[in-house]
């Protein structure tokens, strides 16, 4: 045989062996699609976070997004693969009902209403969106900035001012010169101080570890060297131990801890008892951190001089609470996360991740705690 014949013979080998391989990687494709990934949104609140996951999948038929009422969830759990919890509790009882389920996660960091050691039994992941890597953060920092600006301008005393017609009333005050004490310095905190130091603040702040950032190695190297620029943001460090210390300084004190059995109700009557007179109160983390009781009363003393919450005790919240007869209270309705930037940017996690595990990858982009 003759070195034409060999050469032709040997590309038309390799036509074939390339056909074969296309072929294996069509049909490879083929039963990707036929299987079906399905993730659970539940109930139907906070909208954006299951309406933008569908957009960002909207080419992938073979990823199902479904939202269930939250009152459902447990009858159809067993039929999904992926659980975005957003304000669901999740007990051992509906975890148990999980048979297909290989990741709980939430649409943003708060996994208080997860049962993780239900899961864990059960063989589940269970994760969260980190919030200084979607914008998340930065959108819950710049709503505090907000709410501290509403109540030192008297936004309450602004609305009557206008249906009153009068010109230059009230008298406000300025943030320029006070004194923030920040408890919690996580990613929040972290992104408020940053936003608050242009405005001539003196900031304090309370975090369990300081060095916790330096010591994971599971933390980015960007945050490590934030770490290192902690000293130009925050006038004071101090641990828990501080709070009451800390509360007595301060005027405005702004809530950014992560809701636990240790922090439930730690802005309590004894908490009040160390501020001074007439600061202002701002939460952008949890409801439970607050004890309601304790709020009202103070309040009503006119000892609080007034209070910016984004986040309830009960949600959605009631609109005859009676803590709204106060003319001092800011609420708004959950939203401080609640922006273009930051949801999109965490639809997109939760879509790749939706696409990793139908793909049988590892999931990234996610913060496991199991």
């Amino acid at each position: 045989m003759n070195a034409s014949r060999l050469s032709t013979t040997a590309v038309a080998s390799d036509r074939v062996a390339l056909s074969s391989e296309a072929m294996g990687r069509s049909e490879e494709m083929g039963r990707m699609e036929q299987r079906v990934t399905r993730v659970l949104f539940c109930g139907p609140l906070f909208p954006a976070s299951h309406n933008y996951t569908r957009e960002y999948l909207s080419n992938y038929p073979f990823i199902q997004v479904d939202v269930v009422p939250i009152e459902d969830v447990p009858n159809v759990i067993g039929n999904y693969h992926i659980c975005v919890v957003k304000n669901l509790q999740m007990n051992s009882s509906v975890v148990s009902r999980a048979k297909q389920m290989k990741l709980i996660m939430q649409f943003g960091v708060g996994l208080e209403g997860v049962d993780v050691d239900a899961a864990t039994k059960h063989g589940i992941k269970v994760a969260r969106i980190p919030g200084e890597s979607t914008g998340n953060a930065a959108s819950c920092a710049e709503m505090a900035v907000y709410l501290m600006l509403g109540l030192l301008r008297k936004q309450w005393e602004m609305q009557n001012s206008i249906k009153l017609k009068k010109l230059g009333e009230p008298v406000g005050e300025t943030l320029f010169g006070k004194t923030v004490f920040i408890i919690g310095f996580g990613s929040i905190g972290l992104e408020l101080a940053k936003c608050l130091k242009p405005f001539g603040v003196r900031i304090l702040s309370t975090k369990r570890c300081w060095t916790s950032y330096l010591q994971d190695p599971c933390q980015s190297d960007g945050l490590s060297v934030q770490n290192h620029a902690f000293d130009d943001l925050v006038d004071e460090r101090g641990s828990h131990d501080d709070i009451y210390k800390f509360a007595s300084l301060a005027d405005i004190i702004v809530c950014c801890l992560s809701f636990n059995r240790e922090t439930a109700g730690i802005i309590n009557e004894s908490f009040f008892s160390s501020m001074k007179k007439g600061a202002y109160l701002v939460n952008i983390a949890r409801g439970g951190l607050l004890k309601y009781d304790a709020v009202v009363h103070n309040l009503e003393s006119g000892h609080l001089g007034g209070l910016g919450i984004d986040v309830a005790w009960t949600e959605p919240f009631d609109p005859n609470d009676p803590i709204l007869k106060f003319p001092n209270v800011i609420i708004t309705p959950h939203v401080a996360g609640v922006t273009e930037h930051s949801y999109r940017s965490m639809a997109k996690v939760v879509g790749d991740v939706a696409l990793q595990l139908h793909e049988g990858g590892p999931l990234t982009g996610i913060e496991f705690v199991n």
